[in-house]
């Protein structure tokens, strides 16, 4: 899960470096589209990978 989470964040910083360094921050508007789609998708992966402890014990 760690890995997974680590890319989404590496993306996120690889599109913000690109759009300002290669771009030249024209396409400011895509870039935080991206990023924020990113955003959501590894909140909504680490949201159903994450087992809570309670979830995990037996009911008696």
């Amino acid at each position: 899960m760690k890995k997974v989470l680590y890319i989404f964040f590496v993306l996120l910083c690889l599109i913000n470096l690109t759009n300002m360094t290669l771009l030249n921050g024209e396409w400011n508007g895509f870039a935080l589209w991206l990023s924020t789609g990113l955003f959501v998708a590894g909140t909504a992966y680490y949201v159903m990978k994450k087992n809570p402890a309670s979830e995990n014990e037996e009911h008696y």
